[in-house]
């Protein structure tokens, strides 16, 4: 007891008065007082930590936020992705499924390529640098007897020998790289047509050789010529029956003078010597007649020869004096011609038989103009003129017959076609069909024609020299 008064003594001892008497009501309000700071600071605390609480709150909402945020953007960006992704593997798709397609047209392609070259009528070769072959249709196999799978990779000429080209004439090609043509006869009896094509930036492949068989295509060339031919024979054969039957009629006249000079009593021997020597002249002419018609009808073609346009010419004006005249009774050897060739003409390469047919068959229309002419006081003439302008020979042939109208120029080398009633002066003997197809197909030139009134009609004629 004494020992909790002495404890409660010792506590109170600063709100005890003088008298030693506790002041309770101090001690009431230093207690409130202390309890409201306690409060005070506590709430002050509480505040502080809610405050700081509502901070870490704020921050973890921000974080929390941007979580979402991050979390929402990224799942965009995989969506983005997955959209993309999926986007590609559609375009992959399409590629793909386009790949696919592409390589199907390119089988195709390659199979369709294929099949022309081995359904090709001519022997189709590719030959690398080495001259072994890459390519060898079945023409190829057809006529050399050899398989595509035996030839492939092979030396051309070891393993064919017998082909009509030459490695120099390939080498020619590629080191040129220009396509060489080249025309083969064997005999007269067969006929090529070879191109080699050089082929540029390839480096497998270094040339392409096609040959084609042409042997039938020449025979029906010919066949067409003679047939051309054989159109002028009629009014050939009828002017040479004229023509031999004068000479003739003059020798028999002159071996009867002479038998009946034999049979008298005098002999003027003088007078015998010119009958004969005239016999002979006439018996000549009439050689020469035939000769000419036999030498124009014998067979052309062959190959080319490097020959006289000059020698050409005057013989084609020789055989026409022989062989030529039209109904209305002129004769070609009644034409005034006048020739004039340029100085050191150079041989051209030429089918002569055939030229010559060209140039009779220009001189016949040139004499049916000049007969069909109404002037009584006309002078009938033919100008013949030969010049060389570059790596061309011109021939021109000019007459002042009647004109050709622009119809008739259209037509005049196109096959004959006159219908049925029509009074057109080009019948089919004054068409120049074949005079056309000799000149520019077999020859490589060109044939023209000009008429007016002024200048007469003119046939302009270009030959190359190579």
């Amino acid at each position: 007891m004494l020992l909790c008064q002495s404890a409660n003594a010792d506590i109170f001892w600063a709100f005890r008065e003088s008298d030693g008497s506790t002041n309770w009501q101090y001690i009431a309000n230093f207690s409130g007082n202390a309890l409201i700071v306690a409060l005070t600071v506590t709430a002050i605390r509480l505040y502080l930590s809610r405050r700081q609480a509502r901070r870490y709150s704020h921050e973890l909402e921000e974080i929390r936020t941007q979580l979402e945020l991050r979390v929402k953007e990224r799942t965009a960006t995989l969506n983005e992705s997955n959209q993309l992704l999926k986007e590609s593997n559609q375009a992959l798709e399409i590629e793909i499924a386009e790949h696919r397609k592409t390589t199907k047209q390119l089988q195709r392609s390659e199979a369709y390529i294929n099949s022309i070259l081995q359904s090709m009528p001519l022997m189709l070769i590719g030959l690398n640098k080495q001259n072994q072959i890459t390519q060898w249709n079945h023409r190829a196999e057809t006529i050399s007897g050899i398989s595509a799978d035996i030839a492939q990779g092979r030396d051309l000429w070891e393993i064919y020998p017998a082909i009509t080209i030459t490695p120099q004439q390939v080498k020619q090609a590629q080191e040129e790289s220009k396509t060489l043509s080249i025309k083969y006869s064997q005999r007269g009896q067969y006929h090529f047509d070879i191109t080699i094509y050089p082929l540029q930036k390839e480096s497998e492949t270094g040339v392409v050789i096609l040959l084609d068989d042409v042997t039938q295509r020449a025979k029906n060339e010919n066949m067409l010529i003679q047939r051309d031919k054989m159109s002028s024979m009629g009014e050939m054969a009828s002017v040479m029956a004229h023509d031999i039957s004068i000479p003739l009629t003059a020798i028999i006249k002159d071996i009867k003078t002479v038998r009946q000079s034999i049979i008298g009593d005098s002999i003027d021997t003088e007078s015998l010597g010119e009958l004969l020597e005239t016999a002979i002249i006439r018996g000549q002419q009439a050689t020469s007649v035939i000769s000419n018609l036999l030498n124009f009808s014998a067979s052309g073609g062959g190959e080319k020869t490097l020959s006289s346009i000059a020698s050409i010419v005057d013989h084609s004006v020789e055989l026409a004096t022989d062989l030529l005249s039209v109904t209305a009774g002129l004769r070609f050897s009644h034409i005034k011609v006048n020739i004039n060739y340029a100085d050191d003409l150079p041989d051209i390469p030429c089918y002569i038989t055939e030229i010559q047919q060209v140039l009779l068959s220009l001189f016949r229309h040139s004499c049916y103009a000049l007969g069909n002419t109404d002037d009584l006081d006309h002078t009938p003439e033919i100008n013949i003129k030969v010049t060389v302008s570059y790596d061309n020979l011109w021939l021109r042939i000019q007459h002042n017959g009647s004109c050709i109208s622009l119809e008739e120029q259209k037509t005049i080398f196109e096959p004959f076609n006159q219908e049925e009633g029509s009074n057109s002066m080009l019948d089919a003997g004054m068409h120049l069909s074949f005079s056309h197809f000799i000149i520019a197909e077999q020859h490589q030139g060109q044939i023209a024609v000009t008429s007016n009134p002024d200048a007469g009609t003119t046939f302009h004629i270009q030959l190359p020299l190579e």
